[in-house]
C-alpha cells in the first residue's frame, strides 16, 4: 500500500545544528514545521566540538547548558617544532560535545513547536519547483519549502547534483581520558600543529573529562590518517591505541558556484558544503545558513518570494568574502608552511583571529562578492592535486 501523503509548510531533513536551529526559527514564527532525522538523539557525531563565540552569536538562545569548558588562547606549532601562542583576556571558543549539543538544539526546536521525528530516514528527495517532496521508510511528505540539512553524505545534496567535490577534506579524531593527557600548558587553549598534514593540520582541544586529538587534510590522505594521528599523539606522550571513539568523517568543501537551491528546496550547513576551508569548522556556517534560509523561507511562505534565490545571494554576501580569504590562507599554508606559520603567529594575526573568532570583527576580503569568488576559484585551482 502507498503511504498517505502528509503536508507541512516547512520540512527540514536533518536534525543537526543547521537543521534544528532553522526549525527553531521557523516554528517560533508560527510555521508548521517538521524535522526528519534518521538517528535517535542523543547520538555521537564526529566533530572537534568547538563553537566559536562568532558562531554562538548567530543563535537566538544560549548554549551554556552544554558547554563543558572554554578556550581563551590559540597555540600554533610548526611541524612539531617551533611554537607560539595568542592569549586573550576572555574566552573565544566554547567547548562542548556534539552528542550533547545536537540533542540540546533539537530539544529547543521541539520546545518552539516544531514536530521532530527521530529514526525517520529520508530515502529520496524530489525538489519540485512548487512543492518539493521527501520520501522515506513509511512516509511521504510534501511541503511549501524543504531545507536539506542531512550533512555531507546525505540525499539532499545529491538531489540537486551538489555532492562530492575535488577539494573535500577528511578528518580523523579520537578522545583521550584526562588521566592520560593533562597539561596546564594547554588547559584553556586550542593547539594547532601546522605543516603536518597535507591540506590541513593536527589539533588538540581540551574538554570536560577528555581531550580531543585529531588530524584533518585532503580526502585523498585517507590511507595516511591513522599514521598522522599516531604522530600527533606520540609528540604529546599519548598512546594512540588508547584513544576512545576514534572515527573519520568527510568535510565538504565546495566552490563559490556550488548549487545550493532549486526552486523551493535549499541546502544548509554541511549539505551545502559551507565548512570553512582553512579551519574545517562548520558551526558558524551552519547557524548562519540556517538563519538566512529561514528568513527566505518566511518570505516564500508569505508570498513575497518565489524561491530561494535570495538565500543564495545572502550566502555569497555574508560568507563568500570570508571563504575566499580562508582559501587564500590555505594555499599559503599548503605551499609555504613556514611563511604561513610566521603570518599566523604575528601580532596583527593575533588581533585578527580574536576579532573574527569572537565575532567582533569578521575577517574578509575588501572586495565585491564576484571578485572574491574569482580569487577563491584561483586558489582552489592552484590547490588541485598534480
Amino acid at each position: 500500500m502507498k503511504e498517505a501523503m502528509e503536508s507541512y509548510e516547512a520540512v527540514i531533513v536533518g536534525g543537526g545544528p543547521a537543521g534544528s536551529t532553522t526549525a527553531y526559527r521557523l516554528a517560533t514564527a508560527g510555521v508548521k514545521t517538521l524535522v526528519l532525522d534518521r538517528a535517535h538523539f542523543p547520538r555521537e557525531k564526529p566533530c572537534g566540538g568547538g563553537v566559536t563565540l562568532r558562531g554562538a552569536k548567530q543563535l537566538p538562545f544560549s548554549i551554556d547548558p552544554v558547554v563543558e569548558t572554554t578556550a581563551s588562547a590559540i597555540d600554533f606549532r610548526l611541524q612539531y617544532g617551533a611554537e607560539s601562542r595568542h592569549a586573550y583576556d576572555a574566552p573565544i571558543v566554547l567547548m562542548t560535545r556534539r552528542s550533547r549539543l545536537d540533542a540540546y538544539l533539537l530539544e529547543k526546536a521541539a520546545e518552539a513547536g516544531a514536530e521532530v521525528r527521530q529514526g525517520a530516514r529520508v530515502r529520496e528527495l524530489r525538489p519540485d519547483l512548487s512543492r518539493p517532496e521527501a520520501i522515506g521508510d513509511g512516509f511521504r511528505v510534501k511541503a511549501d519549502v524543504i531545507l536539506g540539512a542531512d550533512g555531507a553524505n546525505g540525499v539532499c545534496a545529491a538531489a540537486i547534483g551538489s555532492a562530492r567535490s575535488q577539494w573535500d577534506a577528511l578528518a580523523y579524531e579520537g578522545n583521550a581520558d584526562r588521566a592520560l593527557y593533562s597539561s596546564p600548558r594547554y588547559e584553556n587553549s586550542m593547539l594547532f600543529e601546522v605543516g603536518t598534514v597535507p591540506g590541513g593540520y593536527a589539533w588538540i582541544f581540551p574538554k570536560g573529562d577528555h581531550t580531543n586529538f585529531g588530524v584533518g587534510g585532503w580526502f585523498r590522505e585517507g590511507p595516511q590518517m591513522k599514521a598522522h594521528l599516531a604522530r600527533l599523539c606520540g609528540s604529546h606522550g599519548v598512546d594512540v591505541d588508547r584513544l576512545s571513539g576514534v572515527r573519520g568523517y568527510r568535510i565538504p568543501l565546495r566552490g563559490p558556484d556550488t548549487q545550493v537551491f532549486l526552486g523551493r528546496f535549499a541546502l544548509i550547513g554541511d549539505a551545502a558544503g559551507l565548512a570553512d576551508p582553512l579551519s574545517g569548522d562548520g558551526m558558524y556556517e551552519a547557524f548562519t545558513s540556517g538563519r538566512l534560509a529561514s528568513e527566505n523561507a518566511l518570505r516564500i511562505l508569505g508570498g513575497h518570494d518565489r524561491d530561494f534565490s535570495r538565500y543564495r545571494a545572502a550566502l555569497r554576501a555574508e560568507l563568500g568574502r570570508h571563504s575566499a580569504i580562508s582559501w587564500l590562507a590555505k594555499l599559503i599554508l599548503e605551499r609555504r608552511p613556514r611563511a604561513g606559520y610566521r603570518i599566523a603567529t604575528s601580532k596583527i594575526a593575533g588581533r585578527l583571529f580574536y576579532g573574527d573568532v569572537s565575532g567582533t570583527r569578521s575577517v574578509r576580503l575588501p572586495l565585491p562578492a564576484p571578485a572574491a569568488g574569482s580569487l577563491q576559484r584561483l586558489a582552489q585551482t592552484r590547490l588541485l592535486p598534480a
